[in-house]
């Protein structure tokens, strides 16, 4: 198990971080992003340089989103959205797979006890037939359970490439139009597996890779990307602070893009 009450007793404790408070407060100055999306890159590069055993890197990315989300709740920032396992992933070592599963399944049990301590409601996005009975079956569970909290918004994209998000759009909106008539832009976005969240602000990728690996394309027209090269398990306090502050230097800028992608919709 990745923690238990107490950790998270501790963890929630640990708000009361004066330099924390000090950060926060001074950031909160300037516009707060209201979606945060992140592609957690580099687990298996930090097990590898503290010569941990294989897998264990991504134990410690599970414990840098709990983190994150703990700064993002009381940061004021509402969605958080994780790239946890893309489709493509399955390609991967059947033991390095299985990890991520087993792993996902400890995960739901630690998200079902933080949600009690922040309204936290939890969404997984993607295709989910492709995961097996138990987890998708306790991923469904914990998505119904926490359906009506609102403070914090996580969405888990797990089996998830936007291709396959696109496609599945267009199939549903398909058919729901019985009658022939054409599918509007309307109905392909209601039917997205991000319709949960509004299209992100800023978009992280840790690791320091430069791409987008098939995740949002659709929802990221007019959003601000951020290549760190801290590896994810590393990813902290003080990297979510300088993301926020690059992206309230440029928010001038994406307003006004918004703006005219807004006026530009029929």
């Amino acid at each position: 198990m990745l923690v238990n009450e107490d950790d998270l007793q501790r963890i929630f404790s640990e708000w009361t971080s004066i330099l924390r408070k000090c950060l926060f407060r001074v950031i909160r100055v300037g516009p707060i992003p209201s979606h945060l999306a992140i592609i957690m890159d580099g687990n298996p590069r930090y097990a590898k340089k503290k010569k941990l055993e294989e897998g264990t890197g991504h134990d410690a990315g599970a414990m840098a989103l709990l983190y994150l989300l703990v700064y993002c709740y009381e940061l004021g920032i509402k969605y958080v959205t994780a790239y946890a396992f893309s489709i493509h992933n399955f390609k991967r070592s059947r033991e390095e797979v299985k990890k991520i599963m087993d792993l996902m399944m400890e995960s739901v049990i630690l998200l079902t006890r933080l949600s009690k301590f922040c309204s936290l409601r939890v969404h997984f996005a993607g295709n989910l037939q492709l995961l097996s009975t138990e987890l998708r079956n306790a991923a469904k569970k914990l998505m119904e359970n926490t359906a009506g909290n609102s403070n914090l918004v996580l969405t888990i994209c797990v089996s998830y490439t936007c291709s396959d998000e696109i496609l599945h759009a267009v199939e549903e909106s398909s058919r729901e139009r019985t009658d022939g008539a054409v599918v509007k832009l309307a109905d392909i976005e209601k039917h997205m597996y991000m319709a949960v969240a509004p299209d992100p602000d800023i978009i992280i990728r840790t690791g320091g890779e430069c791409r987008l690996s098939n995740f949002l394309l659709w929802q990221s027209s007019c959003c601000h990307l951020s290549s760190v090269y801290t590896v994810w398990p590393e990813f902290g306090v003080l990297h979510l602070v300088w993301v926020v502050m690059d992206f309230q230097h440029k928010y001038p800028y994406f307003a006004r893009k918004k703006m005219k992608q807004f006026v530009s919709v029929p």
